[in-house]
């Protein structure tokens, strides 16, 4: 028996199908023997395991291992970095709770890394992987492709540029190292441009 045609869309109430042929998954819910979408989305069958379910159009964001996440650096430990989630790569929306994360000196780039001066600063931007999203949040910018894509000056607070060698303040002239991201990031094919919106 084949998965049945269901529409491309559906709304909070569409009827997916009977009890008897499918089990109700995420974003569905079961009255009398039939199963309704709960959220506005695309309907979709598991075949394995004759699950229907929808996936919800501007869902609110979970976090995943591996999703790419954008994150406020709050405070720099000896050799952890602690991080507000502001959002993942794949959403408009905040994600909920504004969790927290950390990033690892030793995640913070590739090699060997004695402090975080020179790679972060409180109040940064960053891109970065999650290397595990339950039951703490941890965090990776490792790659070439993550770290700070905004920057303010530790001195007088305007938004840093790129310099030829370092991030330059455009108002009081200070220069400062960062681990900038640089190259096309995960999930999109611009440039990183610190400061750039």
């Amino acid at each position: 028996m084949s998965a049945p045609e269901l529409p491309q869309l559906v709304l909070p109430g569409d009827y997916l199908g009977a009890a008897e042929e499918f089990l109700p998954g995420r974003g569905t819910y079961e009255n009398r023997g039939r199963i309704y979408a709960s959220v506005l989305g695309t309907p979709v069958v598991d075949p394995r395991d004759r699950t229907v379910r929808v996936e919800a159009r501007n869902a609110v964001p979970e976090l995943q291992d591996g999703d790419i996440v954008y994150a406020r650096i709050d405070e720099l430990k000896s050799a952890m970095a602690v991080c507000t989630i502001l959002s993942t790569s794949t959403s408009r929306r905040g994600v909920p709770g504004a969790p927290e994360g950390t990033v690892h000196i030793s995640k913070a780039r590739e090699g060997y890394t004695e402090s975080f001066a020179g790679e972060f600063a409180v109040g940064d931007v960053l891109v970065a992987r999650v290397l595990q999203s339950h039951p703490s949040v941890k965090l990776s910018t490792a790659s070439a492709t993550l770290g700070v894509i905004a920057a303010r000056c530790q001195v007088c607070h305007a938004l840093l540029t790129l310099g030829p060698k370092e991030l330059v303040c455009p108002r009081c002239g200070s220069h400062e190292r960062r681990k900038l991201a640089t190259g096309p990031r995960p999930g999109g094919p611009e440039t990183h441009e610190p400061g750039a919106h």
